[in-house]
């Protein structure tokens, strides 16, 4: 946008001077040329001292070398060749810490993939008091994420990866606040770790699911036994409950064809039953 600004005024400036100029060189040809070569000189004066700054930018002025102040957002004008100005994006800030090892307090080598959202609250500051703010806040959130980590053991840092993230932004945010700095966020992204480790962990996880397996199916069996239990003791009281049972039991047996009931009954009673049909 400033530059088009810039462009367009120094367009307008430049076909104007030069028009005033042929106007001039019908009469005097040599005044012409300097006033055409002036009006250039002019225009280019003139364009140079627009700025326009975006709703998001602030612009920091310096007069040789000396702060003047902040200008934007919007049209703003400086003093061409004696001033300076450096525009700074106060939007939210993304820079991705790159993949980096680290030890951790078990002695266990992880990397540590992370990203670190920031914005610049003062811009003076960000400019006077720190030569390079993106690079200085991304080297601190290195060395912060570092000495975090290594203080932490393996378990600790796989559970608690937000508490590690919120200690980071404090180391972050302590030592940058003095460079107009705000550090909105970090982020833990990936944790990766040796494949040998992750075997074992695998493995690990697997035996303690197998653990807990076993231990709920014991519970399921000691449940069952005490329910069976109990229902021995209340079919014992009563003579026919046994019976009932029995006979319920081969009525759910019935509707299915490839069901086959055997009943085993006793020879006595046979011949009981053929001495009845006998005598009758």
């Amino acid at each position: 946008m400033a530059s088009f600004v810039q462009t367009a005024v120094f367009i307008i400036l430049a076909v104007a001077s030069l028009g005033l100029a042929l106007l001039v060189g019908q009469y005097h040809p040599t005044f012409a040329v300097f006033l055409g070569v002036l009006g250039l000189v002019v225009s280019s004066l003139v364009s140079s001292a627009i700025k326009v700054a975006n709703q998001w930018e602030r612009g920091v002025v310096l007069r040789l070398g000396e702060f003047r102040g902040i200008r934007g957002p919007g049209l703003f004008f400086i003093v061409p060749v004696l001033d300076r100005v450096r525009m700074i994006d106060t939007r939210v800030l993304t820079h991705h810490i790159r993949e980096q090892e680290v030890i951790t307090r078990d002695n266990v080598p992880v990397t540590i993939d992370s990203v670190l959202f920031y914005r610049v609250v003062t811009p003076e500051d960000a400019v006077m008091k720190i030569q390079d703010y993106a690079f200085a806040i991304a080297q601190l959130a290195q060395s912060a994420l570092r000495d975090v980590v290594g203080g932490m053991t393996l378990d600790e840092l796989l559970a608690e990866r937000e508490q590690i993230a919120q200690e980071v932004e404090r180391h972050v945010e302590k030592d940058s606040r003095e460079w107009g700095l705000h550090v909105t966020g970090i982020r833990l992204q990936d944790i990766d770790m040796p494949e040998e480790l992750k075997k074992i962990m695998s493995r690990q996880a697997g035996a303690e699911r197998e653990k807990r397996a076993t231990i709920t199916k014991a519970e399921g069996d000691k449940l069952a036994a005490e329910n069976l239990a109990a229902a021995a003791t209340i079919m014992s009281s009563s003579p026919g409950a046994m019976q009932l049972r029995t006979l319920q039991t081969i009525d759910g047996l019935g509707p299915s064809a490839s069901n086959t009931v055997l009943l085993a009954v006793p020879l006595e009673f046979l011949e009981f039953i053929k001495r009845v049909g006998t005598n009758t």
